[in-house]
């Protein structure tokens, strides 16, 4: 089959590879017919993450058609639309039946760290992603959902993550009726969070961001207001202005290891790799959210230690919220929103690309070429 391959920091490329097969019971294989870039992909594709290995196949947002199952597999049937969640998980372990999927224990050597992820990295488990013809679904009854006939194919892969983990970036917020929101970012989990924080009871949702492309979407989608960090000295102080000098009730940080706005912290993290990331999002956040507030992360870091201001959060008495999203815990009351109209996922879907040209995908992405914010991959057809 043909599927994206890690070569190295900044190489990718799609390459001839073995197609998965069955390896439990409750194995399925499923053929892969579109798929996402995420903005954590790009934490890979730089070499941001440990553990990435030479010939990993990325990818943690896709859906499919199931073409084999195994044995034991009762609720898919080869020919079901499914949507997978990026999470791998048991369902029924301590975690799992608590809800919190992302934290599975049983899927992941590394598992007090991260439960199972797709496509990311042997720190996640090591599972071939689906950025590929083909992936194998492990826990096929578990994990995967029936795409209903009325939702676009586009809807359903970004629900698979970048909606979800928008969504769940707002409920960790704990956003009361009339919060002012601030969300740092404005990739697609960024205008995700900043849309649910208006379903949430939001009465100001204002988004912080470098590039243009992304504070008009923020304006247009979000319906938020939107400040160019770069166009001011101290973005705090900014922030502190605009909200009566006491700080946002709720800072959501959607950026995550790779922020800008810190020569020196992004230097040290993301190009001499000796921070878990640049924690320059997470800083602004602990020091822009009001004493007593709620700092929410939904922004992926690495394991490693970042500089981050622990001692200002304690002293101000902050609420830190935080965790990869249990994506599949969202989806019946994302589902109501997207059927109601409130939601229209594909909205920030910028750029179509064939599996074929998926290292030129990259590429735009990582550069934000040509006003990129969410790519799709076309496996099943010309884009």
């Amino acid at each position: 089959m043909k599927a994206m391959v890690y070569r190295g920091p900044y190489r990718v490329r799609v390459e001839e590879k073995a197609r998965p097969r069955i390896e439990h019971p409750n194995d399925a294989i499923v053929r892969v017919t579109r798929a996402a870039i995420c903005g954590s992909d790009l934490h890979l594709y730089h070499g941001m993450m440990p553990d990435t290995r030479v010939g990993h196949t990325f990818g943690h947002e896709f859906v499919g058609i199931v073409d084999e199952v195994g044995p034991s597999v009762q609720e898919l049937t080869v020919g079901d639309k499914v949507m997978v969640p990026f999470n791998v998980f048991c369902g029924s372990c301590y975690f799992c039946t608590r809800g919190l999927y992302s934290n599975c224990h049983n899927v992941n050597p590394n598992a007090t760290a991260v439960g199972g992820i797709y496509g990311y990295s042997h720190t996640a488990g090591g599972y071939d992603g689906g950025q590929a013809e083909y992936v194998r679904v492990p826990f096929a009854d578990v994990g995967p959902s029936l795409v209903p006939d009325w939702l676009d194919d586009e809807d359903a892969v970004l629900m698979t993550d970048a909606l979800a983990t928008g969504y769940f970036g707002a409920q960790l917020g704990d956003i009361r009726e009339l919060d002012t929101v601030v969300v740092l970012g404005a990739g697609p989990v960024g205008l995700f969070a900043a849309k649910s924080a208006w379903l949430m009871g939001a009465g100001r949702v204002i988004v912080i961001d470098h590039l243009d492309d992304r504070l008009e979407k923020a304006r247009t989608f979000a319906h938020a207001e939107t400040y160019n960090f770069v166009e001011h000295r101290d973005i705090v102080v900014l922030l502190k202005r605009i909200t009566d000098h006491l700080g946002a009730d709720v800072v959501i940080d959607a950026v995550g290891a790779e922020a800008d706005g810190n020569l020196l912290m992004h230097v040290t993290s993301a190009k001499l790799k000796l921070q878990g990331g640049s924690p320059v999002a997470l800083n602004w956040a602990i020091d822009g959210v009001r004493k007593g507030g709620t700092v929410s992360v939904v922004g992926a870091y690495g394991p490693l230690f970042s500089a981050v201001k622990f001692g200002d959060a304690l002293n101000k008495g902050l609420t830190i919220n935080m965790n990869q999203t249990p994506a599949k815990r969202q989806w019946p009351r994302l589902l109501e929103h997207v059927r109601a109209g409130h939601l229209k996922p594909n909205d920030v879907v910028t750029h179509r690309f064939p599996l074929e040209e998926i290292g030129e995908a990259y590429h735009a992405f990582s550069a934000k070429l040509d006003g990129i914010i969410k790519p799709i991959i076309v496996v099943d057809g010309a884009a």
